[in-house]
Order: C-alpha cells, then structure tokens, then sequence
C-alpha cells in the first residue's frame, strides 16, 4: 500500500512537472500570441517569396539614428554605395533571424560591387520613438550570436519619413540608392542567399538602366 502511495506520489509529481513546463510554454505562447501569427505569415511568405508594391513613398528623406551600439548614421550613410538593402525585422521573428548569417554574407560579399546592408529594428521602439531596452539588448544577442557586422539601426518616431508605418508582416525588405530614395520593388518574407544575391544583381541593373 505504502509502495502504491509512494508510487502515485512519485508519477504526480512527473506529471506536475511535465504540466508546468507545458503551462509555462503555454504562457509564453500566449503573451506571444501575435508573435507567433506574425512568424507563421512569414513562413508562408518565405515559401512563396512574394513581391509586393513598396508603400507611396519615394524618398527616406533626412534622417539621425543610432543603431543599437549607440552609433549615430544619418541619410549620408547610402552616399558611398549604389545600392543599400534596407532589411526590416524584428527580435521575436523566426524567418527574419535565420536569414541574418545570409545577409552578413551578401553584406560581405557583395560590397565591392557597392552594396550596403543596413537592419531595422522594427520593435526596438514604439510608435513614439521611445526605446525597449529590453528588445535592444535581445537585438545586440541576436548580433553577436549571428555574426551580423552591418548595422542594426533604431527607428524613431519618424519612421524613416514614414516608410516604416503599416508594416504587417516582417521580414520586409526594400533598396535605396545612393541619394535615399526607394528603388525597385518591395520583398516580404526571408531569402536564401542566391535569391538574395539575384535580387541586388537585378536591382544594381535597373540602376544601370536608369542612369543610361
């Protein structure tokens, strides 16, 4: 009897743990309920690689960040590149993280053609331009632990003159040239490289085109 009583208190107590680490997984899932809906639109459109219409603006305009290391960048930043891929994302974003390492390459491998990447921390800020610090601190993590050299940039309550605003799913990703204005077409959902790498050729052609 003893043995049955020491028995069902031992697999209870299994049974307590298992629960409570699914209800704390559950929790979670729930205070990232959004989150979670977010990053499964962004599967679909990883698989997909849809292309959509960038929103109606033509320019970024004047602007003063800091990225995350506290390093000011102005509109100046794109004067020493033909083209800048603008990689919108966000710290809580699955396809949007493991597409980072990618991004390093390209940054790395396509800068002598005059290719720059810059990251946008979509959820380092609110709609006012007040900093999370505890986003930022998951943002340098997330560039530590990926490798990222290019510079993960902080929105402010400009936007990016506005580019920024009604952004529904992330990644997004858009290219501007050297003067900041908004060249090409607008790319939800993560890449591979090669897709990557045939993207910024096609765009470095269309400015060739333009300027001919």
């Amino acid at each position: 009897m003893n043995l049955k009583k020491t028995s069902a208190f031992f697999l209870t107590g299994i049974l307590c743990i298992a629960l409570s680490g699914g209800c704390a997984q559950k929790q979670e899932k729930t205070q990232q309920n959004e989150s979670e809906t977010v990053s499964d639109t962004n599967t679909a459109l990883e698989s997909t690689t849809k292309e959509n219409d960038a929103p109606d603006i033509l320019s970024l305009g004047e602007f003063s960040l800091e990225d995350i290391t506290g390093t000011a960048y102005t509109n100046e930043m794109f004067q020493d590149y033909k083209l800048t891929m603008i990689n919108v994302f966000t710290t809580w974003c699955t396809p949007c993280i493991n597409e980072i390492p990618d991004l390093e390459k390209l940054h790395q491998e396509m800068k002598e053609q005059g290719v720059n990447v810059v990251g946008v921390v979509l959820d380092a800020t609110d709609e006012a331009g007040n900093k999370n610090e505890e986003t930022l601190e998951k943002a340098k993590l997330l560039a530590e632990r990926t490798g990222a050299t290019y510079p993960f940039l902080i929105p402010d309550a400009g936007a990016l003159n506005g580019r920024l605003k009604g952004i529904e799913a992330v990644p997004e990703t858009f290219f501007v040239d050297k003067d900041g204005t908004i060249v090409g077409k607008t790319y939800s959902g993560s890449h591979s490289l090669e897709d990557w790498k045939a993207i910024v050729q096609t765009q470095l052609d269309g400015l060739k085109g333009d300027a001919s």
